[in-house]
């Protein structure tokens, strides 16, 4: 891990009740344009640089920021899929021509650099012009019990979580949401180089939706999904996971046990973070 995935800890950390569900499934799913700003210990090369991104709120632990959302649409099948915008070429303030890959959703402007951090800049999945497949696919080490009836690599599908309103996982309360952990845009990629994805289908992102344009845009039938490595040290955090997180308040929320941090997968909140460059954009390399 280089100096430049390590993030500073914030000094505002807040403190939150055992067993009390995330915020947003007390008081439904909010969207705030309050900005956390964060800061990386070495300045951004071309294809980097500050982001603002909507991402899942942290709540506890020495995470800086929460984690980036990937809208997500279902096809005609059932089958979910991020989205990957459409490609353009851009020229820096130095002449040098990269390829972004960015739309906007609901007045947001959605970037594919949301996702590089913690080595994932270097990853062919986060290429802008990579022509990889954007169906999210079951992860072939999940550690929920009910993925073992599929093989890594199958599709999501909407069918697989008819259950999602009285489901539990033995963690925390059961009815707040199904979840799945998946892959995406990995397919035949080393696993270093592999974007897990953590995937909820919720009534409460279900409710909100409905009165809210970003969370409309961005979600379908319930199902949200979010770049699954945390922003502390990129370990691989878990909703109503592991049975420890009730010891941090967190048997309700998505919780990271190598060092304690805590998100609420039910609140989406305007952040921002300084993107790391692409290795094929930095100066030198092939633009």
């Amino acid at each position: 891990m280089t100096d430049s995935d390590k993030y500073p800890v914030e000094s505002d950390r807040r403190r939150f009740v055992k067993g009390v569900v995330g915020s947003a499934a007390l008081s439904g799913v909010g969207i705030t344009s309050a900005v956390t700003a964060d800061s990386l210990t070495t300045p951004p090369g071309a294809g980097g640089g500050p982001t603002q991104y909507m991402g899942i709120e942290r709540v506890g632990g020495p995470a800086p920021r929460g984690m980036p959302q990937i809208p997500i649409e279902i096809d005609d099948d059932g089958a979910l899929r991020g989205v990957w915008p459409e490609v353009e070429t851009e020229t820096t303030a130095t002449g040098q021509e990269i390829q972004v890959a960015e739309t906007e959703i609901a007045g947001t402007t959605y970037s594919t650099t949301w996702y590089q951090y913690c080595g994932s800049q270097t990853s062919p999945a986060v290429e802008p012009d990579s022509d990889r497949d954007n169906y999210f696919r079951y992860s072939s080490a999940s550690n929920y019990d009910w993925q073992g009836e599929f093989s890594g690599g199958d599709k999501v599908m909407v069918s697989h979580f008819d259950d999602y309103e009285q489901f539990g996982t033995g963690v925390g309360d059961a009815g707040l949401g199904k979840p799945a952990q998946a892959t995406w845009r990995s397919q035949d990629l080393e696993p270093r180089d592999t974007l897990g994805v953590q995937i909820i289908r919720s009534t409460a992102i279900e409710e909100a939706a409905q009165d809210d344009e970003w969370l409309s845009e961005t979600t379908a039938e319930g199902f949200i999904a979010y770049f699954n490595s945390c922003t502390h040290y990129c370990c691989v955090p878990g909703f109503q996971m592991h049975a420890g997180s009730a010891g941090y308040g967190a048997e309700n929320l998505s919780y990271c046990n190598c060092h304690q941090s805590v998100y609420d997968p039910f609140t989406v909140l305007q952040q921002q973070f300084v993107a790391l460059p692409r290795p094929s954009d930095t100066v030198g390399g092939q633009g």
